[in-house]
């Protein structure tokens, strides 16, 4: 792995993970048991350097504490699911509030930077970077947060940690909306889906090189890595055709990505581990449910299956 300088951070194999198995999910505050993770982890580490988890909840603490009983050799990213601040009436499927509840929301996201500081001092170790939010800034997104917020936050976790600190976003706001925060954060970390922007798989990863360089050309001395990139796996044709997500176009997306981020020596976190049952709305089909390299049951999908590890999975 080559060593980016001045973060003391290599670039790796590099995945999101989120642990939630059937009947579990944050919403319902039912999370996945040390023994689970465990398992998780185990499989997880036969090829993966770096994982990034999204929350500072039970889930996490669990996450970091399985890696140092069982010495297990992954890094981590730690983040914030920062809840809302503002009402957003440009969210589809609903970003509006009372002010109570906005009140409320602003104090649950100063206790979790708290509760983060905590989890990235008690792990220093472990913890590579932190970052002070997730997609929390997109004009469509149900949790916005001013712009002016999240500086505050990641000041907040500047002052009370020794890693990096950096907030996770589409690359789009990226290009203009947070061009304050970029002086902020010691680096950028973005976004990209072309399933979402209705490319074909012959577009995608030259489409995901264009998104990167969209944001690394305008910063040009500031250190950017992808924290999310992928292919779901099955689609109810809701925001693209079922016909462009099935399991070899998760192939060829994957296998594309890591060839370019690896030649260019960018960091590339790719979403995600597992299938996650929880998300999205309660179509079996419903896209959000099928992103990961394994499904829910952590069998090897296609992707998986070139790799000795995991071909009999």
């Amino acid at each position: 792995m080559e060593k980016i300088e001045e973060l003391n951070i290599k670039v790796g194999n590099a995945i999101c993970y989120s642990g939630y198995r059937q009947g579990q999910s944050p919403a319902l505050g039912k999370y996945p048991t040390y023994q689970q993770i465990k398992e998780d982890l185990m499989l997880l580490n036969k090829n993966w350097d770096y994982i990034r988890i999204y929350d500072a909840s039970e889930h996490a603490r669990t996450v970091l504490e399985v890696i140092k009983n069982e010495k297990i050799d992954v890094k981590v990213m730690i983040g914030v699911c920062l809840e809302a601040e503002i009402n957003n009436s440009q969210c589809p499927w609903g970003g509006i509030y009372s002010d109570e509840q906005l009140e409320k929301n602003k104090r649950t996201n100063k206790n979790d930077m708290q509760t983060l500081i905590n989890l990235a001092d008690q792990f220093q170790d472990i913890v590579f970077s932190v970052s002070a939010g997730n997609e929390a800034t997109a004009e469509w997104t149900d949790h916005l947060v001013p712009v002016e917020s999240v500086i505050e936050y990641v000041r907040t976790l500047k002052k009370g940690i020794k890693q990096p600190v950096t907030y996770c976003e589409n690359y789009i706001p990226w290009q203009w909306k947070l061009s304050s925060l970029v002086d902020e954060v010691d680096f950028i970390s973005l976004h990209t889906y072309p399933i979402w922007e209705y490319k074909s798989i012959d577009e995608a990863v030259n489409f995901t090189i264009q998104n990167y360089y969209s944001v690394k050309n305008r910063y040009p001395n500031k250190f950017v890595i992808i924290t999310e990139a992928g292919w779901t796996t099955k689609s109810n044709g809701h925001g693209f055709p079922q016909y462009n997500a099935n399991e070899q176009y998760q192939e060829i997306y994957y296998e594309n990505l890591l060839k370019w981020s690896n030649q260019e020596n960018i960091l590339s976190f790719i979403f995600e581990a597992f299938d996650e049952e929880w998300k999205g709305s309660s179509d079996p089909m419903e896209p959000e449910k099928h992103w990961g390299l394994f499904t829910i049951e952590r069998k090897s999908k296609r992707v998986m299956k070139k790799i000795p590890h995991y071909a009999n999975i």
